[in-house]
Protein backbone atom coordinates (compact mmCIF):
# COMPACT_ATOMS: atom_id res chain seq x y z
CA UNK A 1 0.00 0.00 0.00
CA UNK A 2 1.39 3.43 -0.97
CA UNK A 3 1.92 6.29 1.56
CA UNK A 4 -0.96 8.83 2.27
CA UNK A 5 -1.67 11.62 -0.22
CA UNK A 6 0.37 14.89 0.21
CA UNK A 7 2.99 12.30 2.95
CA UNK A 8 6.80 13.53 2.61
CA UNK A 9 8.20 11.23 -0.21
CA UNK A 10 11.82 9.91 -0.01
CA UNK A 11 14.22 12.01 -2.60
CA UNK A 12 14.30 9.29 -5.07
CA UNK A 13 10.26 9.09 -5.30
CA UNK A 14 10.25 13.04 -5.21
CA UNK A 15 13.15 13.37 -7.60
CA UNK A 16 11.89 11.33 -10.26
CA UNK A 17 8.15 12.29 -9.83
CA UNK A 18 9.29 15.75 -10.52
CA UNK A 19 11.26 14.90 -13.18
CA UNK A 20 8.37 13.16 -15.33
CA UNK A 21 6.16 16.74 -13.82
CA UNK A 22 8.66 18.76 -15.63
CA UNK A 23 8.89 16.69 -18.53
CA UNK A 24 4.92 16.44 -19.12
CA UNK A 25 5.03 20.17 -19.24
CA UNK A 26 7.51 21.05 -21.15
CA UNK A 27 6.01 18.13 -23.54
CA UNK A 28 3.01 19.86 -23.30
CA UNK A 29 4.22 23.41 -24.30
CA UNK A 30 6.03 21.73 -27.25
CA UNK A 31 3.00 20.61 -28.60
CA UNK A 32 1.19 24.12 -28.60
CA UNK A 33 4.32 25.74 -30.24
CA UNK A 34 4.39 22.82 -33.43
CA UNK A 35 7.80 20.77 -31.79
CA UNK A 36 8.68 17.56 -30.20
CA UNK A 37 10.14 18.15 -26.86
CA UNK A 38 13.77 17.11 -28.23
CA UNK A 39 13.04 19.98 -31.11
CA UNK A 40 12.35 22.22 -27.74
CA UNK A 41 15.34 21.30 -26.18
CA UNK A 42 17.80 21.47 -29.33
CA UNK A 43 16.37 25.44 -30.00
CA UNK A 44 16.76 26.20 -26.39
CA UNK A 45 20.49 24.82 -26.23
CA UNK A 46 21.02 26.72 -29.04
CA UNK A 47 20.18 29.95 -27.94
CA UNK A 48 23.11 31.76 -26.07
CA UNK A 49 25.01 30.56 -28.96
CA UNK A 50 25.73 27.79 -31.72
CA UNK A 51 27.02 24.09 -31.07
CA UNK A 52 29.68 21.67 -33.56
CA UNK A 53 27.78 18.72 -33.72
CA UNK A 54 29.99 16.55 -31.32
CA UNK A 55 29.15 19.22 -28.72
CA UNK A 56 25.56 19.22 -29.32
CA UNK A 57 25.40 15.55 -28.81
CA UNK A 58 27.35 15.88 -25.64
CA UNK A 59 24.78 18.40 -24.24
CA UNK A 60 21.75 16.47 -25.25
CA UNK A 61 22.77 12.77 -24.53
CA UNK A 62 22.34 11.77 -27.99
CA UNK A 63 23.95 9.54 -30.41
CA UNK A 64 24.95 10.54 -33.92
CA UNK A 65 22.34 9.77 -35.48
CA UNK A 66 19.73 10.78 -33.64
CA UNK A 67 21.26 14.51 -33.45
CA UNK A 68 21.68 14.52 -37.32
CA UNK A 69 18.08 13.36 -37.44
CA UNK A 70 16.93 16.32 -34.88
CA UNK A 71 19.12 18.61 -36.64
CA UNK A 72 18.00 17.88 -40.28
CA UNK A 73 13.84 18.06 -39.28
CA UNK A 74 14.73 21.53 -37.47
CA UNK A 75 16.34 22.60 -40.56
CA UNK A 76 13.98 21.71 -43.39
CA UNK A 77 11.36 23.62 -40.85
CA UNK A 78 13.55 26.53 -41.07
CA UNK A 79 14.29 26.58 -37.54
CA UNK A 80 18.39 25.82 -37.57
CA UNK A 81 21.11 25.95 -39.95
CA UNK A 82 24.41 24.24 -40.59
CA UNK A 83 27.59 26.80 -40.82
CA UNK A 84 30.65 25.95 -41.58
CA UNK A 85 33.37 25.84 -37.95
CA UNK A 86 35.66 28.70 -38.30
CA UNK A 87 37.48 26.91 -35.85
CA UNK A 88 37.80 23.15 -38.02
CA UNK A 89 37.06 23.63 -41.68
CA UNK A 90 35.88 19.44 -41.39
CA UNK A 91 33.14 20.29 -39.29
CA UNK A 92 29.89 22.45 -39.37
CA UNK A 93 28.07 24.37 -36.27
CA UNK A 94 24.67 24.32 -35.41
CA UNK A 95 22.66 28.05 -35.51
CA UNK A 96 19.73 29.36 -34.91
CA UNK A 97 18.02 30.73 -37.99
CA UNK A 98 15.91 34.24 -37.19
CA UNK A 99 12.69 32.28 -37.52
CA UNK A 100 14.04 29.46 -34.89
CA UNK A 101 15.36 32.33 -32.68
CA UNK A 102 11.73 34.04 -32.63
CA UNK A 103 10.29 30.36 -31.77
CA UNK A 104 13.38 29.32 -29.33
CA UNK A 105 12.80 32.81 -26.97
CA UNK A 106 8.76 32.49 -27.50
CA UNK A 107 8.97 28.96 -26.67
CA UNK A 108 11.42 29.60 -23.39
CA UNK A 109 9.59 32.16 -22.19
CA UNK A 110 6.32 30.09 -22.53
CA UNK A 111 8.02 26.61 -20.42
CA UNK A 112 9.58 29.07 -18.02
CA UNK A 113 6.17 30.07 -16.94
CA UNK A 114 4.46 27.23 -17.06
CA UNK A 115 7.54 25.35 -14.69
CA UNK A 116 7.45 28.17 -12.18
CA UNK A 117 4.06 27.95 -12.15
CA UNK A 118 4.67 24.45 -10.32
CA UNK A 119 6.31 26.06 -6.98
CA UNK A 120 3.86 29.04 -6.81
CA UNK A 121 2.57 27.05 -3.34
CA UNK A 122 5.71 27.39 -2.07
CA UNK A 123 6.70 30.49 0.24
CA UNK A 124 10.17 32.35 -0.80
CA UNK A 125 12.16 31.04 1.25
CA UNK A 126 11.04 27.62 0.64
CA UNK A 127 11.58 28.08 -3.05
CA UNK A 128 14.93 29.57 -2.19
CA UNK A 129 16.00 26.47 -0.69
CA UNK A 130 14.60 24.06 -3.40
CA UNK A 131 16.61 26.19 -5.60
CA UNK A 132 19.62 25.96 -3.78
CA UNK A 133 19.42 21.82 -3.05
CA UNK A 134 18.63 21.11 -6.76
CA UNK A 135 21.68 23.06 -7.76
CA UNK A 136 23.65 21.48 -5.69
CA UNK A 137 22.38 18.06 -7.25
CA UNK A 138 23.04 19.44 -11.10
CA UNK A 139 26.45 20.63 -10.06
CA UNK A 140 27.65 17.82 -8.41
CA UNK A 141 26.21 15.28 -11.36
CA UNK A 142 27.60 18.40 -13.73
CA UNK A 143 24.66 18.59 -16.06
CA UNK A 144 25.77 20.03 -18.72
CA UNK A 145 23.66 23.48 -19.51
CA UNK A 146 20.46 22.18 -21.62
CA UNK A 147 18.38 25.13 -20.37
CA UNK A 148 19.40 28.60 -18.96
CA UNK A 149 19.53 30.70 -16.03
CA UNK A 150 16.46 32.72 -16.38
CA UNK A 151 15.92 35.92 -14.50
CA UNK A 152 11.86 34.68 -13.22
CA UNK A 153 11.63 38.76 -12.44
CA UNK A 154 10.98 38.94 -16.03
CA UNK A 155 9.63 35.96 -17.76
CA UNK A 156 7.71 34.76 -14.71
CA UNK A 157 6.24 37.91 -12.52
CA UNK A 158 4.15 36.83 -9.66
Amino acid sequence: MGKAEGAQMGVVTALVRASFLVNAVYAESSREFGLTPQQGQLLCVLMPQPYGMGELGGVLGLAKSSLTGLVDRCAQRGLVRREPDPEDARAVRVALTAEGGGIAEEFYAETCRRVEKLTTNLGDDDRGMLAALLSQVVHDNEVPVVFMEVDTRTICPR
